[in-house]
């Protein structure tokens, strides 16, 4: 379904308030920045922001970016014969081949670290984020094998997989605070992922195969 006139302005409106806004921090600092002074900037008004944006750190790391559910959805989106770690792999080197925004793969991206990391209510977030993300990724993997509440199997496996998100994430920032450039990381992080993928047992890499899906008549 092609994008309607009223969505397409909705998705320019958010976007250009939101670099509008990374902008005021990464010149000056996420906290010196009011949400007044970004809905100046972005010539909306701060009602109109908080509708977009319902806090101010939603403005950096939006929730249709930063989502809790972000692991979980490529586990449950996977087809018919992945593992759930083949999906992730998966997924995040199709991200990391394509420079995916989200990822930090961007020119510019270390100056916009700098400014996250010297928040604390930033940094705060993503510490959070990424304990929400292992913690739905264990409870899909849960409710899909139908494993016992006491089983620590799909935590174990879960947590694998949320430290291998948080250690590419690490690895973007490092290299991009070290002046390397968005193709050199990109290269390097798919050696990363190729390094854990050789590391780990069958059993863990073919955890929770998704099975064929019986044809509806």
């Amino acid at each position: 379904m092609s994008e309607g006139l009223r969505e397409r302005k909705k998705r320019q409106t958010r976007q250009r308030i939101s670099d509008v806004a990374i902008g005021l921090f990464v010149q000056r600092g996420f906290e010196r920045v009011t949400i007044a002074e970004v809905a100046a900037a972005a010539e909306v008004s701060v009602n109109t922001l908080y509708n977009y944006f319902p806090a101010k750190e939603d403005l950096v790391l939006p929730p249709d970016q930063a989502s809790p559910q972000r692991l979980a959805d490529i586990v449950r989106q996977r087809p018919s014969g992945d593992s759930a770690v083949r999906a992730v792999l998966t997924g995040l080197r199709e991200e990391v081949r394509r420079r995916d925004r989200k990822l930090g793969l961007t020119d510019g991206f270390g100056r916009v670290l700098e400014m996250m990391l010297a928040a604390p209510t930033l940094t705060a977030r993503l510490g959070d984020l990424a304990q929400q993300m292992t913690d739905a990724l264990a409870a899909a993997l849960a409710e899909e094998t139908g494993t016992a509440p006491d089983d620590p199997l799909p935590r174990m496996v879960a947590w694998q997989l949320g430290c291998l998100h948080s250690l590419v994430y690490a690895e973007i920032g490092r290299r991009t605070t070290a002046g390397e450039n968005p193709d050199a990381i990109a290269e390097a992080v798919l050696d990363l992922l190729d390094t854990f993928e050789d590391l780990l047992g069958e059993r863990v890499l073919s955890y929770a195969v998704r099975k064929e899906q019986p044809c509806s008549e």
